[in-house]
């Protein structure tokens, strides 16, 4: 199965993603956690940040999650993803696919800035959100207000979608 984990920056993709990650090599299925930012330093920095470098970057992604799923690995993949066009063809190409959106309002990611994106680049570039674009997702399976709830909340959420979607031995 792939989860894949996407929202703006600072929505807690990563921090969800490796909780996840932990859960199930803890329950002994073999996990990996796949970060776009991770993609881009394999590839040593070639794409930029226009809407076709990021683009090209996530069908990087979507090669390594197909990859992942076929060798009955479960992926977990952190990545903004703005692209509905790209989700849907990760959806039909790869059959484990599951698509949880967390919601975050970007005036909160901008006022907790976390990994410091905005602080670093507002001004400079375009965020995605901030005059980049991010299609909102028009049929993820799992849509999470990440602002509404605690990350403990977010993460029995997906572990429950989860549990429900593919039976026990998913769940606690």
């Amino acid at each position: 199965m792939i989860i894949w984990l996407m929202g703006i920056s600072g929505a807690g993709k990563t921090t969800l993603g490796r909780k996840l990650e932990a859960f199930y090599k803890k329950k002994g299925y073999r996990t990996y956690l796949l970060d776009g930012d991770e993609v881009r330093q394999l590839f040593e920095n070639d794409l930029g940040y226009t809407d076709d470098d990021r683009e090209a970057n996530i069908k990087r992604i979507i090669l390594g999650a197909y990859l992942l799923d076929r060798n009955d690995i479960i992926g977990i993949i952190c990545n903004i993803s703005p692209f509905q066009h790209l989700r849907n063809l990760a959806k039909r190409k790869i059959a484990g696919y599951n698509e949880i959106y967390l919601k975050k309002n970007i005036q909160i990611s901008i006022q907790n800035d976390v990994k410091g994106i905005y602080k670093e680049n507002i001004g400079k570039t375009d965020i995605v959100g901030l005059g980049q674009r991010f299609d909102e997702p028009v049929n993820c399976d799992l849509c999470i207000e990440v602002d509404k709830m605690t990350e403990e909340e977010s993460f029995q959420m997906i572990k429950d979608y989860i549990a429900a979607k593919y039976g026990e031995g998913y769940d606690e």
